[in-house]
Parts: structure tokens; sequence; C-alpha cells
């Protein structure tokens, strides 16, 4: 079961969030697409972690990367932005009630990472990257995180 050198989801997913520009695009787009991914590009600040899901939960959706008619589309990529919440915040996915606020760019990725694909089937990857800090501008911080789940 190991993964394609150069279809690694979550590294796709990082890498888009990380070059991402302010249309939602990225210049590493093309290859993503290339490798037979689908993916999406977008922003989210708040002091509210359901802003933040539900600001990543719509984008899927108005890109076509999750399905609204069936739920395990839906749970898989909130299981993948919890994961990435966690590395935001260091593993209390907590915002606003600890007096934090976050200005993130994600990223979402999905499709068939590994060699046998129809064993192993589709997965979806969200990365995030951004500042997260006390609601006071200038005294934020850097902060990434990753997660991935199969659908």
């Amino acid at each position: 079961m190991n993964q394609q050198t150069d279809h690694r989801i979550g590294r796709n997913a990082v890498i888009l969030a990380l070059h991402a520009q302010d249309e939602g695009t990225s210049p590493f787009a093309d290859e993503v697409v290339k490798q037979g991914f689908t993916y999406c590009i977008g922003k989210s600040g708040a002091m509210d972690t359901h802003k933040i899901v539900a600001a990543i939960e719509t984008a899927a959706k108005r890109n076509g990367l999750i399905s609204t008619d069936t739920y395990r589309d839906t749970h898989a990529l909130y299981h993948a932005i919890i994961e990435a919440l966690h590395g935001v915040t260091r593993g209390q996915v907590q915002l606003g009630s600890v007096l934090r606020t976050v200005g993130l760019t994600f990223a979402i990725v999905r499709g068939q990472p590994y060699p046998d694909k129809e064993d192993e089937g589709e997965w979806i990857a969200v990365a995030l990257y951004g500042t997260i800090g006390a609601p006071v501008k200038g005294l934020e911080h850097e902060a990434v995180g990753l997660g991935v789940n199969h659908i």
C-alpha cells in the first residue's frame, strides 16, 4: 500500500496552501491536476472554529470536491478539517473561547494517491497555513496543519 511518490495528497495540499495567491490559485496547481487530483483554495479567518469548518466545507461543496447527496464525503472532509485544525491550534481546537483568532489559507485536495486505485479508493486532504494568536493585529504567529482522510 505504498503511495506513489509524486501522488502524495497531503504534500500537494500543503504546497497549494503555501503558494496560494490572492485570486485562489497557485503556481503549483497545474501539477496537482496532472497527477489526477481535484482541488480548491480559499481563505478564512475567525475566532470561532465552526466558522472555519463551515468556510472549508462550503468551498468544497461549491467546487464539487464533495457530494451534497451523500454523507460519507462530508464526514471524511470533516475529519480532515479537524485533524488540520489540531495542527494549527497545537492540539486544542479552541479559538475565541481562549482569546485566539486565526487567519488561514486552506487547500482541499481530493483523489486517488495509491497505485491500486480500485482497492484503496479516494482520499481527501485539507491543509491550513496562516496565523494564530491573540485578537490583536501583529501579535500572531505562523501555523500550519494537515489532515488526510479516506472517503
